[in-house]
C-alpha cells in the first residue's frame, strides 16, 4: 500500500468513515504490521496537537483581546502612585488582570512547544526561572492590592436613609432605633472618621423601637473601651440631658431637658424630653451631666411641636440582655467604669466621637 494510500486509509479509520468490513480488516493490518500500527499512532497524535494548537490560537486571541484593555506597565505605576486607583480597577478587572498576567507565560510555553525546543535542558531551565519571575511579581502585584483594600475606607452608593447609632461594647454592638432599620436590606455603620462597616442586624423590639446591630466587617478591628456607662435608675424630671448624632452628613450636638418621665399616653417605657429632635436623630444616645447613658433616642411626635421621645436606658438594657444568645460568640459585657463623668461637655463631645455612628440604611 503506497503511503498516499495509506494515509487515506489512516484519515478514513480515525474520522469513523470505514464501514465494518474495512474497519475490521484495517484493524487486523494493524495488529499484523507493526509499522503501520506506529505511523496510526502518529498520525492520530499529529491530529490531537493540530486540534490543540487551533484551541490554543483561538485562546490566545481571546487573551490578547483581554491584555489590550489593561496597560500592565501603568498598573504597576499606579500601584506606587495612586493606591485609590487601582484599588478600583481591581475591584472591577481583577480577573482579568491575573489573565493577562499570564500571558506572557503562556507565549513562551506556545514558542517552545511548536518549535520543539521543550526537551532541551538549558531551555527548560530558563523557563523554570522565568515562570518564577512572573509567580513572584504577580504574587507582589496582589499582596500591595490587598493591602491598599484593607486601609482604604470603603465607598457605598448613595444610601435610602441614615440615622444613628452608638456603642454598647467595644467589640462592635451598636444601638439604633428599630423604625431606622425596618425593612432594610443591608445596614452599614460611618464613624466619625469615615470610615465605613457592613454590619448584621441581630436583634428588634418594634414595640419599643429599639435595635441591636452587630459589625460584621471583616476590616473592623475594636473600638477600646467605652467610655460612658448605662444608667439603670430613672431620670429625674428637669434633668439636664444631651444628644450627639447624624441628623445630616457632619455630627450634631443638642441639649434640653427631662420634660416628663412618661412618653406618649403615660407610656412608661419613654422619656419626653426638650432636646431638638432632627431626621436623623433616631438611635442617637440621651446622655445626663455625668455622661451616662440615659435614653436612646426615637422620634419626634408629629403635629406636636417639641414633643420628642428617648426609651428610657433600662429598657435599653433588657434588649441588650435579650439578644439572641446563637447571635453572639460570648454575652455582651458592658463598661463599669465611666471616663466622661469628671470631663467638661465639650471634653465629653470629644470623646464621644468615637463611639457614635451614623447609620447607613440600603
Amino acid at each position: 500500500m503506497r503511503d498516499e494510500q495509506l494515509l487515506e486509509a489512516i484519515e478514513r479509520y480515525l474520522a469513523g468513515e470505514m464501514n465494518p468490513d474495512e474497519r475490521r480488516a484495517f484493524e487486523q493490518l494493524r495488529t499484523e504490521n507493526a509499522e503501520v500500527d506506529s505511523r496510526v499512532i502518529e498520525h492520530q497524535q499529529f491530529v490531537g496537537l493540530l486540534k490543540q494548537y487551533g484551541e490554543r490560537v483561538e485562546l490566545e486571541k481571546r487573551l490578547n483581546a483581554i491584555h489590550d484593555e489593561i496597560d500592565v506597565h501603568a498598573l504597576v505605576e499606579e500601584v506606587t502612585e495612586r493606591p485609590p486607583f487601582v484599588i478600583n480597577l481591581w475591584r472591577n478587572h481583577h480577573s482579568k488582570i491575573s489573565v493577562a498576567a499570564s500571558i506572557a507565560i503562556f507565549a513562551i510555553l506556545a514558542t517552545l512547544f511548536v518549535t520543539g525546543k521543550m526537551d532541551n535542558k538549558s531551555t527548560y531551565t530558563e523557563l523554570s526561572l522565568t515562570l518564577q519571575n512572573q509567580r513572584r511579581d504577580i504574587s507582589r502585584l496582589n499582596n500591595k492590592l490587598d493591602n491598599a483594600l484593607k486601609h482604604e475606607p470603603r465607598v457605598l452608593p448613595p444610601n435610602k436613609s441614615s440615622a444613628t447609632g452608638f456603642a454598647i461594647t467595644s467589640n462592635g454592638l451598636i444601638a439604633t432605633a428599630y423604625h431606622v432599620i425596618y425593612r432594610a436590606d443591608s445596614v452599614y455603620v460611618q464613624n466619625f472618621a469615615g470610615r465605613v462597616f457592613k454590619t448584621k442586624v441581630i436583634y428588634t423590639d418594634a414595640k419599643r423601637d429599639v435595635a441591636i446591630l452587630k459589625i460584621s466587617d471583616t476590616t473592623f478591628t475594636g473600638l477600646g473601651a467605652i467610655p460612658y456607662t448605662f444608667k439603670r435608675t430613672e431620670s429625674d424630671l428637669a434633668e439636664s440631658v444631651y444628644t450627639y448624632g447624624y441628623p445630616q452628613d457632619s455630627p450634631m450636638y443638642n441639649d434640653g431637658r427631662v420634660t416628663s418621665l412618661n412618653g406618649m399616653n403615660g407610656d412608661t417605657i419613654d422619656y419626653q424630653v426638650s432636646v431638638p429632635i432632627n431626621a436623623g436623630s433616631s438611635g442617637a444616645p440621651l446622655l445626663d451631666s455625668r455622661g451616662n447613658i440615659v435614653g436612646l433616642v426615637k422620634a419626634k411626635e408629629t403635629g406636636l411641636e417639641g414633643t420628642h421621645f428617648a426609651l428610657k436606658s433600662d429598657f435599653l438594657l433588657d434588649a441588650i440582655d435579650n439578644i439572641p444568645t446563637d447571635s453572639l460568640t460570648k454575652k455582651p459585657v458592658l463598661n463599669t467604669k465611666n471616663t466622661l463623668t469628671n470631663l467638661s461637655r465639650v471634653q465629653q463631645v470629644k470623646k464621644l466621637q468615637n463611639y457614635v455612628f451614623m447609620v447607613k440604611v440600603y
